[in-house]
């Protein structure tokens, strides 16, 4: 999130605020699209299109796990 959209942010964090909305962490749609673009780009592959619409830090890191681990 730091890197990618600039929010200063730690996994420690994340991982307490799993249910809490990305715009209460500092994280609007376009800063989610640009790392749902930086994943894509590492990753070699397509994610859903619902990934940056995900609400919340977990909702992201089920979706995109789901995304990643499925053929």
């Amino acid at each position: 999130m730091r890197q990618t959209a600039g929010v200063p942010t730690d996994p420690a964090t994340l991982a307490q605020h799993a249910d809490t909305g990305f715009d209460t962490l500092g994280l609007d749609s376009l800063g989610l699209l640009g790392i749902v673009g930086e994943l894509e780009k590492r990753h070699g592959r397509p994610l859903p299109d619902q990934a940056e619409h995900c609400p919340t830090p977990r909702a992201f890191l089920t979706c995109i796990n789901t995304a990643l681990t499925t053929t």
